[in-house]
């Protein structure tokens, strides 16, 4: 089992920033991949970044590409989600998810565990 808490978020006027963290528990030896996903009232749930565990690489969703940057600290056991330019359409319950098979994913039922959600509020 992997355990994963987020926190970070809040509310922020558009153009601010904000970072969201997720520290990782439990058998984290098993974790191939960590996601950051959104969901927005009446939406799905939508791919924001995701981070290759050991390795590094990263990936991003269409909508925050250049503007997200998703990070880790392995000695923390911890996933990092930089948010910049933030804009109002950016509003949503962010979750953290972790995936302990191969290859990346984009698809929130490629995803193994998942955090409770942080709440991240842009005003306009």
């Amino acid at each position: 089992q992997v355990q994963l808490v987020e926190s970070g978020g809040g509310l922020v006027q558009a153009g601010g920033s904000l970072r969201l963290s997720c520290a990782v528990s439990g058998r984290t030896f098993s974790t191939y991949y960590m996601g950051w996903f959104r969901q927005a009232p009446g939406k799905e749930r939508e791919f924001v970044a995701a981070i290759r565990w050991y390795e590094g690489s990263t990936y991003y969703g269409d909508s925050t590409k250049g503007r997200f940057t998703i990070s880790r600290d392995n000695a923390k056991n911890t996933v990092y989600l930089q948010m910049n330019s933030l804009k109002p359409e950016d509003t949503a319950v962010y979750y953290c998810a972790a995936r302990d098979r191969l290859g990346v994913a984009w698809a929130t039922s490629d995803y193994d565990y998942w955090g409770q959600g942080t709440q991240v509020t842009v005003s306009s």
